[in-house]
């Protein structure tokens, strides 16, 4: 695998997934789809959010139930895909479509972004 080398350390990483929002954080999408809250179209109508409240309500979510730790690691994306191939990640949809949930979840992000595109743009 090619070195993917992320601009930004990991505190900013994590923090965006706890504080950001389902445009930026495929985390943030994954749970917020899972949890049942509606993605909305915002600004120019290419992003999606699951807009103030729903982001809030998420946030909040994880803060009650997402934990994160991590290991220091010299070559991260070579120990990523040996995980993601070794171990049950359903949440994970890059290199992990032996995962029995899969298609299911790629489902239901696709089903949440069809509904998203047919309302109105939230502002």
């Amino acid at each position: 695998m090619a070195n993917r080398t992320s601009t930004q350390n990991l505190r900013k990483r994590v923090r965006y997934h706890y504080r950001g929002n389902a445009a930026g954080s495929t985390l943030r999408l994954t749970l917020g789809c899972l949890l049942g809250l509606e993605l909305r179209r915002v600004g120019s109508g290419k992003r999606m959010t699951f807009g103030r409240a729903g982001e809030a309500t998420l946030s909040q979510w994880m803060a009650d139930n997402a934990q994160v730790c991590w290991i220091k690691w010299s070559e991260p994306w070579d120990l990523e895909s040996q995980l993601i191939s070794q171990l049950d990640l359903p949440l994970n949809l890059d290199q992990n479509r032996h995962n029995a949930f899969h298609s299911r979840l790629k489902e239901i992000r696709a089903q949440a972004r069809n509904r998203a595109r047919k309302l109105p743009i939230s502002s």
